[in-house]
C-alpha cells in the first residue's frame, strides 16, 4: 500500500496553465496566459543572459538587490519586501504562515483559481462571496467573512473577469474585517490600470499591520518565463514570509531581470500604451458581433457565450483552435460559457477577431 499523504492533498486538482498546443498547427497564437504582447524588456533580457557567467553561485538568498530597486521605484521600505517564485509561492506561503487546518478563506466568487490551492493546501475551508456583475461585492465578502475568517484573498483588478474596484471600497472592506483577519490584495495587473479612483493598496499596506499586497514581474514586466514577484506589507509579516521561504526561493538570473525591468519604466509605459489601445479595440469589435465583453481594465477580455448549440463558448475554443488561435476556457471558474482572450500583438488580434466573427456567422 502506497504511503498516504495528508487529509485532503489528494482532492486538490493541480493547477492547469494556459495551453499552447493547437494540434496539427505550427507556431499557434497563444492568446491564453495573458502574458505581456511585447515580450520583455531589452535591457531585462540583457540581464539574465549576462548573469549566466555565474550560475555557479548561488544567488542572494534575501534578494536584496532587487527588493531595493523595487523599493527605489515604486517609493517604498526594502525591508518590507519579499520576493518569491512568482507571486504565487507568495500566496501558498501565506497559507503556509497563517493557515491551520479548518480555518475560513474567502475570496470573491470568480477568484483567482491559486486561492483555492492555497486553501486546500493547509486543510483549510474556502467560502466564496458572490459578485455583481463580476465585480468583487465588498458587502457581501464582509458577510461572508465573518467575525472568523483567518484570509481574506482579493484580486484587485481581478482574474479572469478582469473588473476592479475603488481604493474606496478596498479600504470599507478593510475596515469590516475583523482585526484578526489578514486581507491580501492580489494587484498582479496594477500596472495596467489607469483609472483614477484606483489604488493598488501599497498605501493601505504601510498604514496597517492587517493587509499585505502582492505583485508580479509575469504580467506588465513580461518576465513570466522567470518566475517572480513580490509582497509588501508590515514588517511582522514580511518577517514571517521570511521565516517559511525557501533559502534561495528566487535564482540569480530572475533577480537579475527584474532589477533591471523595474527600472526600465519607458517598456512598462509601452506596454501600458498598448495594452490600453487594443483592450478597447477587442472590447468594441466583438461586442459588435453581439456577444457580451466584460468591461477589462487587464490585459485580456472575458467573452460571454450563447448556449445555443454550436455557438456555445467550447464550440469557439475548438474553432478558434482550428484555426491556430489559443485562448483560455474558464469552465473551472464557474463561467462554463466564457471564454478569457489574452491582447495580443495587432496582427494577432485581428486574426482574433476576424476568426470570432466568421464563427459566429456560420
Amino acid at each position: 500500500m502506497a504511503i498516504q499523504p495528508r487529509d485532503g492533498i489528494l482532492d486538490i486538482r493541480p493547477y492547469k496553465p494556459g495551453s499552447s498546443e493547437a494540434p496539427g498547427i505550427a507556431n499557434p497564437v497563444k492568446l491564453s496566459s495573458n502574458e505581456n504582447a511585447l515580450g520583455c524588456s531589452p535591457k531585462a533580457a540583457e540581464a539574465f543572459e549576462a548573469s549566466s557567467a555565474r550560475l555557479h553561485l548561488y544567488p542572494d538568498g534575501g534578494a536584496t538587490k532587487l527588493r531595493e530597486a523595487i523599493a527605489k521605484e515604486e517609493g517604498l521600505e526594502a525591508e518590507n519586501i519579499v520576493c518569491g517564485c512568482g507571486s504565487d509561492e507568495i500566496l501558498q506561503l501565506l497559507g503556509k504562515a497563517y493557515l491551520n487546518p479548518g480555518d475560513k478563506v474567502v475570496q470573491s466568487q470568480y477568484g483567482f483559481l491559486v486561492y483555492r490551492l492555497v486553501a486546500m493546501q493547509s486543510g483549510a475551508e474556502l467560502v466564496s462571496a458572490p459578485e455583481q456583475n463580476y465585480t468583487t461585492d465588498v458587502d457581501a465578502v464582509i458577510e461572508a467573512a465573518g467575525d472568523d475568517a483567518r484570509i481574506v484573498f482579493i484580486a484587485n483588478p481581478n482574474n479572469p473577469t478582469g473588473t476592479y474596484i475603488s481604493d474606496a471600497e478596498i479600504r470599507r472592506l478593510r475596515d469590516g474585517l475583523p482585526a484578526s483577519t489578514l486581507l491580501v490584495i492580489d494587484a498582479a495587473y496594477a500596472e495596467f490600470v489607469d483609472a483614477a479612483d484606483y489604488n493598488a493598496g501599497l498605501e493601505l499596506a504601510r498604514e496597517r499591520d492587517d493587509v499585505v499586497v502582492t505583485r508580479t514581474f509575469s504580467k506588465i514586466h513580461g518576465l513570466a518565463g522567470a518566475r517572480l514577484g513580490w509582497a509588501y506589507g508590515h514588517r511582522s509579516i514580511i518577517d514571517v514570509l521570511h521565516r517559511v521561504r525557501g533559502p534561495f526561493n528566487v535564482n540569480l538570473p530572475a533577480i537579475e531581470a527584474g532589477t533591471a525591468a523595474i527600472q526600465d519604466r519607458d517598456f512598462m509605459r509601452r506596454s501600458a500604451e498598448h495594452n490600453a489601445k487594443w483592450v478597447d479595440w477587442l472590447r468594441q469589435q466583438i461586442g459588435g458581433m453581439g456577444l457580451e465583453v466584460t468591461p477589462s481594465v487587464c490585459n485580456f477580455v472575458l467573452i460571454h457565450f450563447p448556449e445555443t448549440p454550436g455557438k456555445t463558448a467550447a464550440d469557439a475554443d475548438a474553432y478558434l483552435t482550428s484555426k491556430g488561435l489559443i485562448i483560455r476556457g474558464v469552465e473551472p471558474y464557474g463561467l462554463p460559457n466564457a471564454l478569457r482572450a489574452t491582447v495580443g500583438k495587432e496582427d494577432e488580434n485581428r486574426r482574433l477577431v476576424d476568426a470570432l466573427a466568421d464563427f459566429m456567422k456560420a
